[in-house]
């Protein structure tokens, strides 16, 4: 049932997507839940634009924010199927199918946009994505955009792990994450990130961690008082397609698509880290408390994570990428 429901999601968006080849050899949709005033989307439009450019045409890219063809899963299963459709997501949902991609997503694993590009442009990353390109017919373009480090939003200070006693605080469902925010001391609550302002509201959470865009652009400052800079996650994610379309293109159209994927990615995450220091000012601006602490007890906190998961031993490789 859900591989007919797939091919039918499938089918619809090739002919949708097959309306404007008449004036391009190939078209590729992609899909986010970003909205138009994200830093990434900026890199989404470069990376359009550039393509355009670079293939005279050949290859058309076309946006749709605001998740217009649907949640990230069903468009996976959609690219799963062979849609030339693309969609930005994290490690987390990817890890249903090939389980590396679920460290990304691990407590302390980088420092900063530099350190996480590191992992997500080296070999060892690189034996991933074949892996699952190979069982799960996906094809990562990169996975250099990033969205920033994730802090705690809380109406109670926050100085070490044993202040997160108790508190309800919403994050993903993946496991790297309910785990981390376990082992960080708080009670880790799932829900979608659409239901966070209103479980806010009505103290059905107590906090939430998210990065500084997401947490301004929902206007987080309006239901929290303190923003705790623990920098516990990086927010990595990839833009990833259909392995069977991208197959189906010719060699130059591949090599170039992922050469502007990496450089667009980087347009995007550098312009989200430029964006930090005014959005901190202006949350100050708003009322909010910005509280820089010593991050170590939280580090110490969630060093187990990686064995409790089964990533112990790919840490220890992913360490080595900071060694060379």
């Amino acid at each position: 049932m859900k591989l007919a429901l797939a091919q039918t999601l499938a089918a619809a968006v090739i002919a949708f997507a097959a309306v404007p080849a008449l004036a391009a050899d190939y078209t590729l949709s992609i899909n986010t839940a970003l909205t138009t005033s994200d830093p990434l989307y900026k890199g989404l439009e470069s990376l359009r634009d550039e393509v355009a450019k670079q293939s005279n045409g050949a290859l058309e890219i076309k946006l749709f924010p605001n998740s217009q063809l649907g949640p990230d899963e069903d468009v996976l299963e959609q690219a799963r199927a062979g849609a030339p459709v693309a969609v930005v997501v994290d490690g987390g949902r990817l890890a249903v199918f090939q389980n590396e991609f679920g460290i990304l997503g691990a407590p302390y694993l980088a420092t900063g946009y530099d350190g996480i590009r590191k992992v997500v442009t080296s070999p060892l990353f690189e034996e991933w994505a074949k892996k699952l390109h190979d069982g799960s017919q996906l094809q990562v373009l990169s996975f250099n955009w990033w969205q920033g480090e994730r802090q705690l939003w809380t109406n109670k200070e926050i100085k070490t792990p044993d202040d997160l006693k108790g508190v309800r605080m919403r994050t993903p469902g993946a496991p790297v994450w309910t785990k981390s925010i376990g082992a960080m001391g708080a009670t880790p609550t799932p829900m979608p990130y659409a239901d966070v302002y209103s479980a806010l509201q009505q103290n059905v959470i107590d906090a939430v961690e998210a990065q500084l865009p997401a947490g301004q652009g929902s206007k987080l400052f309006e239901v929290t008082k303190y923003l705790t800079k623990t920098h516990h996650i990086n927010l990595i994610t990839g833009l990833v397609t259909s392995g069977p379309w991208f197959d189906s293109l010719p060699a130059d159209l591949q090599t170039l698509l992922r050469d502007e994927a990496l450089k667009a990615g980087d347009v995007a995450s550098y312009g989200t880290r430029d964006s930090l220091d005014r959005i901190e000012a202006e949350l100050k601006k708003e009322g909010m408390t910005v509280e820089d602490i010593d991050t170590a007890p939280f580090e110490k906190a969630t060093a187990g994570v990686y064995d409790e998961l089964g990533y112990g031993d790919l840490h220890q490789q992913v360490k080595t990428l900071f060694a060379q």
